[in-house]
């Protein structure tokens, strides 16, 4: 039994997952003001009459992407549990400042927050209401993660990947103890009704914090633009996915098949708080079909819609691309 010879690991997180309303302005935010990388320019596999946008380092490594279904006018969602509350990247501590004037200067409002588990938090939102936060990490915390160059930023100031995200719960035993009885996380600490979970591995990559806060008085979220619609955790290969499978599915029957993404491949579930986790693996990575100096040049399709790329073409929205 594959169980038996492979002890998988999820050493942290592969990418996040949301909605936007529009793409072009998608676009703009996070590549013109947070200096991320437009990685792959797709289609939602799903439905192919929308845009898949992929941000993140220079090669979108899992941990530093993040990624979005464009749906034309899209109405927005509501914050609430079940969900994501917030996702939060890495940059050096002494990098808040810069980012506080960077900010402001791009017309986008923004608010120190204090500490949180000693370090310091700025959050702002991005065009479709979504709630984005930049942690100066300690320095242990971002050492493995590599910035994406880009000629409008100093490297020394610059977006490391994710530190972590957010879940809104109105309960939170049972999202806790699949954290750390089935994905092995560990539980590092509680502030208020904060509580952080850490990645059991010694993976030094980004993204290995998951934080769960207890809201049991918020309205239920709603999905819609602005809103995370799942959260994807990193596991090394194929051979490990499918381990992952097998411990999952004996306390989530619901569990996805293993699905080719192209550039990872995917299995989901609904963790017991009702928030959609994704385990994907680490390769083959964006380069499988683009080198990394042409990556989000131009609309790539998998395989099986190659032969519908005229009608795809003409069904998604004109976009310009960033320089």
């Amino acid at each position: 039994m594959l169980m038996s010879t492979i002890n998988p690991t999820l050493p942290g997180l592969h990418h996040v997952t949301a909605i936007t309303a529009d793409a072009q302005n998608n676009i703009n935010f996070y590549c013109d003001v947070l200096a991320l990388r437009l990685v792959k320019l797709t289609v939602n596999f799903d439905d192919p009459t929308s845009y898949h946008l992929y941000y993140g380092d220079e090669s979108g490594r899992p941990g530093t992407v993040l990624t979005f279904f464009a749906w034309p006018g899209a109405a927005r969602g509501r914050a609430g549990p079940p969900q994501v509350a917030a996702t939060a990247f890495s940059v050096p501590a002494d990098a808040i400042d810069y980012w506080v004037q960077r900010l402001a200067a791009h017309g986008v409002e923004n608010q120190l927050g204090g500490q949180r588990f000693g370090e310091p938090v700025l959050s702002f939102l991005d065009p479709d209401g979504m709630q984005l936060e930049l942690i100066g990490a300690n320095p242990s915390a971002d050492s493995a993660a590599t910035p994406w160059i880009a000629a409008s930023i100093p490297e020394p100031m610059a977006i490391r990947g994710f530190h972590s995200v957010t879940l809104s719960q109105r309960k939170t035993a049972a999202t806790s103890q699949l954290l750390t009885d089935v994905m092995k996380y560990q539980s590092t600490g509680v502030e208020g009704r904060r509580l952080r979970y850490q990645a059991g591995t010694h993976d030094q990559g980004p993204g290995t914090i998951i934080d769960i806060v207890h809201e049991p008085e918020m309205p239920r979220g709603t999905l819609g633009a602005g809103v995370v619609h799942h959260v994807a955790f990193r596991t090394p290969d194929d051979a490990q996915q499918a381990a992952w499978r097998d411990t999952i599915a004996p306390h989530f029957p619901h569990v996805s098949p293993i699905m080719d993404r192209c550039y990872f491949h995917s299995i989901y579930f609904r963790e017991p708080g009702g928030v959609l986790f994704e385990i994907a693996t680490v390769h083959p990575g964006f380069t499988a079909d683009q080198p990394i100096e042409e990556l989000g040049r131009k609309l790539m399709l998998p395989p099986w819609l190659e032969k519908h790329r005229a009608e795809i073409e003409h069904a998604v929205p004109p976009i310009q691309l960033p320089r």
